[in-house]
Order: structure tokens, then C-alpha cells, then sequence
């Protein structure tokens, strides 16, 4: 049975959270809770969902201001890679003005890496180190919908910037070589702006045009 594929953009900066359900069991993972933590916990509810699992493609703070809240209310382990896991809960992560930094989770953090698969919610999820808009960003593939969720590597009609600290712009290069090998068909979910597919960035996208 496919899995539910709902986007809930969240926060000023207009952040792309993903809430992936399975429709037998209402087992569901939420992927990169940034902000708005009562508009998400009220969607849960209505979904009657089960949380399993939290993913987060990367650390930044507007990816994960509603982590602690949601896991207060739906305990689930956390899964983020090491490099961005040193920082995203210090003071480290806050945006002055805007954002303070994220409050750590009262829940488990588990980590992940290149080849890593998560059996979740009647899913299989693939991990893809994608470092260069993070030293420990990463992509979740998942099967068998065929669906990317590449965070901030890729957007539609570009890429992650490489000049917040710890960017790298011949890290994400290489990242983004990884992610234009794979099928033009996969949708790809970004963790800002509209879907797209890993067909359409090849043609259209400067970023993955410039790699030939």
C-alpha cells in the first residue's frame, strides 16, 4: 500500500516538514519538523497518527524548532548523522532575531550514514550522505514509492547554499553528482519550495547542469 506523502510548510523562512504515513496502520514519519509545533501536534491529532520515527535531513535551526514539542506529545527516536548532531542542539544553531537555538529532544538521537536502511512504518528508507549545506546533511530515499526527500542539497531549479558555517561548496557538488545518478523519475521533496523530480533538475537545474 502506498504511503501518504502530506508537506506542511512551517515557519518565516517557509520551511517544507513531511508528514509520511501508512494508511493501514496511521504508523506515520515526520521529516524535518521546522517550526509551528501547534499547527503540526493539530494535524497529527486529526490524523490520529502514530509517530515512529523523527528524520531530519540536517541540523539547521529552521528545520527542527518543533522537534521537542512534538516529542513531548509523540515520543519517537530521532535520527540525524553525527556531524550535525555535535551542533544542532547548542547555542551553536540560533539565528539571531529570529530563531533561538533548538531545544534538545527528550528523546532518543540515532545515527545514520551513507548505506544505512530504516525499516519504518511498513517502509524502507535509504540514507545518502549529502554533505555541502551541512557536514552531516543527508537524504532519505524511500521504498518502495520512490520518493527523495533531499532536505537542503536540492531544491527545484537549484541548490543549498555553501555559505552558513560548516558549508562546503565542493562537498555539495560531489553530493549532488550522487543525487543526478539516480532515476529521472524519482520525486524529489525539498526542504523548501515545490516538488520536483531528479529528471527535471537535470534538465533545468544550473546546479546539476554544471556537473556534466
Amino acid at each position: 500500500m502506498p504511503m501518504n506523502i502530506e508537506s506542511r510548510v512551517t515557519g518565516f523562512i517557509e520551511e517544507n516538514c513531511y508528514l509520511v504515513s501508512n494508511p493501514g496502520t496511521s504508523e506515520t514519519i515526520v521529516l524535518d519538523p521546522g517550526d509551528d509545533a501547534a499547527q503540526l501536534l493539530a494535524r497529527l491529532k486529526e490524523m490520529q497518527a502514530v509517530v515512529v520515527a523523527y528524520l531530519l535531513t540536517h541540523g539547521h535551526v529552521d528545520h527542527v524548532t518543533a522537534l521537542a514539542a512534538l516529542a513531548d506529545v509523540h515520543p519517537a527516536p530521532v535520527y540525524l548523522h553525527p556531524r550535525d548532531a555535535a551542533w544542532c542542539f547548542t547555542p551553536r544553531n540560533d539565528l539571531p532575531g529570529f530563531y533561538a537555538a533548538p531545544a534538545r529532544p527528550n528523546a532518543p538521537l540515532v545515527s545514520v550514514a551513507e548505506g544505512d536502511v530504516l525499516d519504518l512504518a511498513g517502509a524502507r528508507w535509504s540514507v545518502l550522505d549529502t554533505p555541502g549545506h551541512t557536514p552531516g546533511g543527508v537524504c532519505f530515499r524511500l521504498e518502495p514509492d520512490r520518493a527523495l526527500f533531499t532536505g537542503d542539497t536540492l531544491f527545484r531549479g537549484t541548490a543549498g547554499r555553501t555559505d552558513l558555517p560548516g558549508g562546503d561548496a565542493r562537498e555539495l557538488s560531489r553530493s549532488l553528482r550522487k543525487l543526478a545518478a539516480l532515476p529521472d523519475a524519482l520525486p524529489v521533496y525539498p526542504g523548501h519550495g515545490d516538488p520536483s523530480t531528479i529528471g527535471y533538475e537535470k534538465k533545468h537545474n544550473y546546479f546539476l547542469q554544471s556537473l556534466r
